[in-house]
């Protein structure tokens, strides 16, 4: 089921704060898993990696497909990088300024 609403930022964010979920992202990236052998990478039980996965669902980051087998959904993803593409401007402008101060201080 693949909604074209993207959800609120902030549950975006809250989803990818806990590295548990971001290793899960990672495990969905090459292909589709089970919950079951999602589980099979982590030493936490299924019914905790049953809650790590409503939560991803939740923030819009992962989908479940037929006979339940999860992948990843993308489009929340890029939404937060556009966000960060303001920051990406900052950092390179200050890393700028900060090389052409050790350029001028070289002198």
């Amino acid at each position: 089921m693949v909604s074209n609403v993207l959800p609120d930022p902030d549950l975006v964010f809250r989803a990818l704060a806990d590295p548990t979920r971001r290793e899960i992202l990672a495990l969905l990236r090459d292909r589709r898993r089970s919950v079951g052998e999602i589980a099979t990478n982590f030493q936490i039980s299924r019914p905790a990696i049953s809650k790590h996965l409503r939560q991803l669902r939740e923030a819009g980051l992962v989908d479940i497909g037929s006979l339940r087998m999860y992948q990843l959904s993308p489009a929340p993803l890029q939404q937060i990088d556009t966000w960060l593409e303001d920051y990406k401007t900052f950092w390179d402008r200050s890393l700028q300024r900060l090389k052409a101060h050790a350029e001028e201080k070289k002198r």
